[in-house]
C-alpha cells in the first residue's frame, strides 16, 4: 500500500505519512490511500478506526459514482483518467472519499491523473479545506475528460466525412471502438453528474458558498459530456447502419455484375455445346470457314445481350 497525507492550518502546508497524519488538527486534513489489496481495509479500520459502513464505500471492488450524506460528512466516488491500461467498459477510474469538517480519507485501486496536479494545488496552499478539495477534484476530472469527449465526437466527424463503400471494413471498425469508448464513458458520466449534483446541495458547514458553485460547475460540465457521449453513441449507430447499406449495395451490384455475364455466356454456351457434341449430323462440319462462323455469331450474339442489358440499364452503376 502506498499513501500520503496533507495537513493545512492557517496557511502552513505539511507533507505527513497516513499515519502521522492521523493525530493531526488542522483546518484540512487529507489522507490518501492507494491499494488494490486488503491493506487499506485493514488500515482504515484497525488504524483509522472508521466504521465498518465508511470501510466498505471507501474499499469497495466495484463502484460508480455515487454521494451519500453520513453524519455530518459524505462519501463521494468519482471517476477519472488514469495512466493505467483501462477494460473498454470500464474505462475510468476510481476514487473514493470520505469527507467531514477539517479530514479527508481518499482510497484509489488505481492511479488517477489529476492526484498530482491537485496534490500540487495542495502544497502551493491553494486549498484550504474539504470543500475545497472536492470541488477541485471533480473539476480537475471533468477538464481533464472535456477534450477527451470531444475527441470522440470529431472520429465520428472524420468518419461521416469519409464515408464510402471501399472503406466500409475499417470504418466500420473505427465506428465500434468510438461507440464502445461512448458507452464506456456514458455509463459513469451520467451518475457522475447526479453524484455532484447531490453533493452541491447538501447541508453542511464544511462546504462553502464557493465550493458549491464549483461543485455545480463540474456538475454541469458532467452533464454537458453525457449528452456529447449520448449523442456520439446515437451518430455512431447511424454511421453503423449507413456503412452496413453501402456494403449491402456493393455486395448487391457486384452480384448483379456476376449474374449479366452469366446471362451474356449463357447462350454461348449452350450454342457451343450443341455444337460440340460428337455425333453424326452437325451442320458445317467440313466446312473451312465452320470455326469462324460460329465465333462470329457468338460474338454477335454477346453483342446482343449486352446491348440489351445496357439500353434496360443494368450495368449502371
Amino acid at each position: 500500500m502506498s499513501d500520503f497525507a496533507y495537513s493545512v492550518h492557517d496557511a502552513a502546508v505539511r507533507r505527513l505519512s497516513a499515519a502521522e497524519a492521523l493525530g493531526e488538527r488542522a483546518d484540512l486534513v487529507w489522507i490518501h490511500l492507494t491499494s488494490a489489496d486488503e491493506t487499506a481495509r485493514r488500515w482504515l479500520d484497525e488504524e483509522a478506526k472508521l466504521p465498518p459502513i465508511l470501510v466498505e464505500a471507501l474499499t469497495a471492488v466495484e463502484t460508480r459514482p455515487r454521494c451519500d450524506a453520513v453524519n455530518d460528512g459524505a462519501v463521494i466516488n468519482l471517476r477519472g483518467l488514469s495512466s493505467e491500461t483501462m477494460a473498454a467498459s470500464d474505462p475510468l477510474a476510481s476514487i473514493r472519499l470520505y469527507a467531514h469538517e477539517g479530514r479527508v480519507f481518499s482510497v484509489t485501486r488505481k492511479s488517477l491523473n489529476v492526484l498530482d496536479p491537485v496534490c500540487g494545488q495542495v502544497a502551493a496552499g491553494g486549498i484550504h479545506d474539504p470543500g475545497d478539495l472536492i470541488a477541485a477534484l471533480a473539476l480537475a476530472i471533468t477538464e481533464e475528460l472535456d477534450p477527451v469527449v470531444a475527441d470522440l465526437g470529431d472520429s465520428l466527424d472524420a468518419c461521416e466525412e469519409q464515408l464510402a463503400p471501399g472503406r466500409s471494413i475499417e470504418l466500420r471498425r473505427h465506428v465500434a471502438e468510438v461507440r464502445s469508448r461512448a458507452i464506456g464513458y456514458r455509463r459513469f458520466l451520467v451518475p457522475q453528474r447526479a453524484a455532484l449534483e447531490k453533493l452541491a446541495g447538501l447541508p453542511g458547514d464544511w462546504l462553502r458558498d464557493d465550493d458549491r458553485l464549483h461543485l455545480a460547475a463540474a456538475s454541469d460540465r458532467a452533464a454537458r459530456m453525457a449528452e456529447e457521449v449520448e449523442s456520439i453513441r446515437e451518430r455512431a449507430a447511424l454511421i453503423h447502419e449507413t456503412l452496413t447499406d453501402l456494403r449491402a449495395e456493393q455486395i448487391d451490384q457486384r452480384a448483379l455484375a456476376i449474374a449479366v455475364v452469366a446471362m451474356v455466356f449463357l447462350p454461348l454456351t449452350f450454342l457451343t455445346g450443341l455444337l460440340g457434341m460428337n455425333v453424326e449430323g452437325i451442320p458445317f462440319a467440313e466446312r473451312p470457314w465452320a470455326f469462324a462462323g460460329v465465333v462470329g455469331v457468338c460474338a454477335a450474339l454477346a453483342v446482343v445481350i449486352a446491348g440489351f442489358f445496357g439500353r434496360r440499364h443494368w450495368l449502371r452503376r
